[in-house]
C-alpha cells in the first residue's frame, strides 16, 4: 500500500496514512487566549474531525504526544482530556512540558490511529 499525504504544505503534512495507520501532526487551538482547558478542549475537538474526515475515531487511537507549556497545568489539562478519550479503548501516551511555537499556546497534540 502506498503512502498517503493529505493537506501538505511544503514543510509537512497534517495526515499521513500507511497501511491503515493515521499519523496526525501536532494540533494547537485556533484560539490561544483561553485557559488550559479551554485549549486542550479546542485541539481534541479539532483532532476528532480528522480522526473522523480520514476514517477513524477516538476509539482507534494507538496513541497521544501531549505537549504542555508548564506542567503546573497538567491536573488541568487531564480533566479535559480523561473526558474526551474512550473508556477502555485508551491509546498510550506520554505528555512532556516544552516550549511551544507561539508563546500563548498552553498545549499541543499530536496522536497515531488505526482507521475503521
Amino acid at each position: 500500500m502506498a503512502i498517503r499525504r493529505f493537506e501538505s504544505n511544503g514543510r509537512y503534512s497534517k495526515v499521513v496514512e500507511n497501511n491503515g495507520i493515521l499519523y496526525i501532526s501536532g494540533q494547537v487551538c485556533n484560539d490561544p487566549t483561553g485557559d488550559i482547558k479551554e485549549q486542550t478542549a479546542e485541539t481534541l475537538a479539532k483532532i476528532e474531525e480528522i480522526l473522523i474526515k480520514y476514517g477513524s475515531d477516538r476509539e482507534h487511537m494507538l496513541s497521544a504526544n501531549v505537549y504542555i507549556k508548564d506542567m503546573s497545568l497538567f491536573k488541568e489539562m487531564n480533566s479535559i482530556y480523561d473526558a474526551w478519550v474512550v473508556k477502555d479503548n485508551e491509546p498510550a501516551r506520554v505528555c512532556v512540558e516544552a516550549k511551544l511555537a507561539n508563546p500563548s499556546l498552553l498545549v499541543e497534540i499530536s496522536c497515531v490511529a488505526a482507521m475503521k
